[in-house]
């Protein structure tokens, strides 16, 4: 009987006819060898008994031999992010070959197809790495070499594969010039390892991923981290997007930060060397780190051009922030309260008043704190300036209101809280000339929503507040996008869709002032962790532009066509 049957490979020759195989009865026989396999049978039976049983075992290691990539499989995943000029890796996909091998097998050659990208040649170059089995991207381990875009590619090389789990990863640096309407898509065609073909078994389709502007990234220009964005459109179309420039780590107030101001003349494509429009210096003999000027708000006077930017800075009280404890405290006093400041621009953001002190002007003297809303303002048809504004009250809660100019931003009034428990902001005009106040809620993850019909005066909780808008408490962008020859307008919503974290940043559009949000107009942007914070503002009749901080720069910005959010459909008369 059979006593011992050793290892499998490929080629097996007829039992009897193998070289060095004596056919005498109970002698060891050597019954074959393939790619520096060996395996051997002992055996101890009659000729004619031997030869179908011999005849089976060979068919059996044949049929393993054929198989023999089969305990090598493959998937594949593809979350949903953008690809961005500025990144020098973009990941297209995510591939995992597992491998139930116990012994390293080398991987040899990866397909891929980029059927489904708009314009080939928006790619510069194409790269596969290799992380092992941590499935997080890293660019340390290249597998084969760099190659040049096409629609179909092969990259070679010889890395061994592991038991468990080998993830790689498909990644591409785009031109300067690739089109930011364009999308670019990669699926995995073939592999092949161990000299045979290995099976993908899990492929979703291609997603198409969009092409955006990593504007700003980690230690651009030796700053650590840029945050907490606002952008707006200026009447000659010109996009300026402020932020903070967190100058030694990515912290809030009281930190070394300045106000910074990115302009784009064509519509988001390209974008102007940053500019310091906010900066307190070393006031009062402090250091940079003392005197932190943070979260700025814009708001353009589309009459006469001007622009606002308004900010908080804080002096001294180090290791303090002004939303807790003493950070900010009442009063007016500087070093006392954190101070409420505005700089102005009359050229299209080219140049920049020094900073003027609203604070004596504006805020309640027993309140803890007054702010602007990091967002941007509005600008009513009756020359109305519309400001979001957060702040601490008498008792150090947290709320959110406006504030107005009806002399093109030389005088303002702060309204009343609109709520309490809530801070980050920002307005927007409704179709019956109510102004709707859309706020991050401190309270339960749905957003706060209310209405006032008197500039601030009073206030009433619209129909959706705290249960419609979920998020994650962290800020968020409302505006309202008036549609070319008459068609009305909609409301777009920008903030992480989701209760859990700050993750799938999702833009949603409302054709009701708000009361519904269709699923089917969600468009998600980037399913992955960021710090959240975003802003919309028009490009033109046909785009929104959006800055917003994803999971792959500091701060993305994306061109969304209109389209992309379903508005084809006729929009309702109550909108119009």
């Amino acid at each position: 009987m059979i006593q011992q049957v050793r290892a499998r490979s490929a080629g097996v020759p007829e039992p009897d006819k193998l070289s060095g195989s004596p056919r005498r009865g109970g002698q060891h026989v050597r019954v074959g060898h393939a790619a520096g396999a060996k395996w051997e049978t002992n055996y101890k039976m009659s000729d004619t008994r031997r030869r179908p049983l011999l005849l089976a075992c060979s068919l059996a290691l044949l049929l393993s031999a054929c198989g023999a990539t089969q305990s090598l499989t493959a998937r594949v995943s593809q979350p949903v992010h953008p690809v961005l000029i500025r990144n020098d890796h973009n990941v297209l996909l995510q591939l995992t070959i597992d491998s139930q091998r116990t012994a390293p097998t080398n991987l040899e050659a990866i397909g891929f197809s980029l059927a489904g990208t708009d314009r080939i040649e928006d790619i510069e170059a194409l790269e596969v790495f290799h992380t092992g089995a941590k499935p997080a991207f890293d660019a340390g381990v290249p597998f084969g070499q760099t190659v040049p875009p096409s629609m179909t590619i092969t990259i070679r090389g010889a890395l061994p594969l592991q038991p468990g789990a080998n993830i790689f990863w498909l990644s591409c640096r785009l031109k300067p010039s690739a089109g930011l309407s364009r999308k670019v898509a990669a699926a995995v065609t073939s592999l092949s390892a161990g000299g045979g073909a290995v099976s993908v078994v899990d492929q979703p389709p291609p997603v198409r991923r969009r092409i955006g502007i990593a504007l700003r990234k980690h230690n651009d220009d030796g700053v650590h981290t840029y945050r907490i964005p606002a952008l707006a459109t200026s009447p000659n179309g010109t996009l300026h997007v402020v932020y903070d420039m967190r100058r030694r780590a990515s912290r809030d107030l009281q930190e070394d930060i300045d106000i910074g101001l990115s302009r784009s003349t064509d519509g988001g494509r390209t974008w102007e060397l940053p500019k310091v429009i906010m900066d307190m210096g070393e006031y009062g003999r402090k250091p940079q780190y003392e005197n932190g000027v943070s979260d700025p708000g814009i708001i353009v006077d589309r009459k006469t051009g001007e622009i606002f930017v308004f900010a908080v800075w804080m002096w001294g009280k180090p290791g303090k922030h002004q939303w807790n404890e003493d950070g900010s405290e009442p009063g007016f006093e500087i070093g006392k309260t954190a101070q409420l400041m505005l700089v102005r621009s009359k050229d299209d953001g080219l140049s920049w008043t020094k900073p003027e002190n609203l604070t004596r002007k504006l805020k309640k003297e027993p309140w803890w704190l007054l702010a602007p809303c990091p967002q941007q303002g509005i600008h009513l048809a009756d020359d109305t300036l519309v400001m979001p504004t957060q702040g601490r009250n008498e008792t150090g809660e947290t709320f959110a209101t406006i504030m107005t100019s009806r002399d093109h931003g030389a005088t303002w009034t702060v309204g009343a809280p609109a709520f309490v428990g809530g801070n980050e902001c920002q307005a927007v005009q409704l179709g019956d000339g109510a102004i709707m106040l859309n706020i991050r809620n401190d309270h339960e993850r749905f957003r706060a929503v209310f209405v006032t019909r008197d500039l601030g005066k009073t206030w009433q909780p619209h129909e959706t507040n705290r249960k419609t808008l979920i998020e994650p408490n962290c800020n968020a962008s409302l505006y309202r996008m008036d549609l070319p020859a008459r068609q009305g307008h909609v409301l777009l919503f920008a903030n992480p869709h989701t209760q859990k974290g700050r993750t799938h940043h999702t833009i949603q559009v409302s054709f009701d002032d708000g009361r519904t949000w269709p699923k089917e107009n969600h468009l998600l942007l980037d399913e992955g962790r960021g710090r959240g914070y975003p802003s919309l503002s028009r490009i033109g009749d046909d785009h929104v532009g959006i800055v917003y901080e994803g999971s792959r720069a500091d701060l993305t910005f994306e061109k969304i066509a209109l389209a992309e959010l379903g508005l084809t459909r006729p929009v309702p008369r109550a909108a119009r």
